[in-house]
Parts: structure tokens; sequence; C-alpha cells
């Protein structure tokens, strides 16, 4: 499921304030800035810091 574009575009990344992407094959929440994913649990982005994994290199076409 998609995340409703109007949340998007006022969600950021808590780490690095910076905009956040969503992938919806991972069901997650990417920022390139902080390099970090955070995931959408049952449709509701966890935004915690000690939630997020970090991004591979690949994952990021790097």
């Amino acid at each position: 499921m998609a995340l409703d574009q109007r949340l998007l575009d006022i969600l950021v990344c808590p780490v690095s304030k910076a905009p956040l992407q969503f992938n919806a094959a991972r069901n997650e929440l990417w920022c390139r800035a902080s390099r970090l994913a955070y995931p959408v649990r049952d449709d509701i982005p966890v935004l915690l810091e000690e939630e997020a994994r970090e991004l591979s290199h690949e994952e990021l076409g790097q």
C-alpha cells in the first residue's frame, strides 16, 4: 500500500530533516541524506532513529 502523498510531503527524517521517499517494495521510508530507512508498520511510519536501519551503498545506487 502506498502512503498518502500529502503525508509524504510533510514528513522529514528526524535525524537530517531531509525529505523522505517511500519504498513500497520494502515498506520503508528512505532518507538519502542520513542513509537511514524507517519502517512503516500497519500503514504508520515509525520515525524513531533507534528503529531505523542503515541503507547500503547498493540500495542508494552508489
